[in-house]
């Protein structure tokens, strides 16, 4: 993992409900996501503002994490995640 994560990084985790639906239609779990989020190998800002965009491994392929860190909680919000899909 990057040495140079964000403060957000080491907050504890929040799943939304879009995320908790979205793990039973791309059928993961919670420690799957978990273990996808302990792999990752770096991030970027999303095109919605606020929110970042976690590369890692989704099973044997490419998967991105979308998250929003909220200061006020200081917790990390898991929006979404999903295989990346080859270009």
């Amino acid at each position: 993992m990057p040495s140079n994560w964000p403060a957000w990084w080491d907050w504890d985790i929040d799943l939304t409900p879009h995320v908790l639906k979205r793990m039973i239609d791309r059928g993961f779990s919670e420690t799957e996501l978990r273990l996808m989020l302990e792999s990752a190998s770096g991030y970027r800002p999303s095109s919605t503002a606020g929110r970042f965009v976690i590369l890692c491994p989704f099973e044997a392929q490419s998967g991105e994490v979308v998250v929003e860190p909220d200061e006020s909680l200081q917790s990390l919000l898991i929006i979404t995640a999903y295989r990346k899909e080859p270009r």
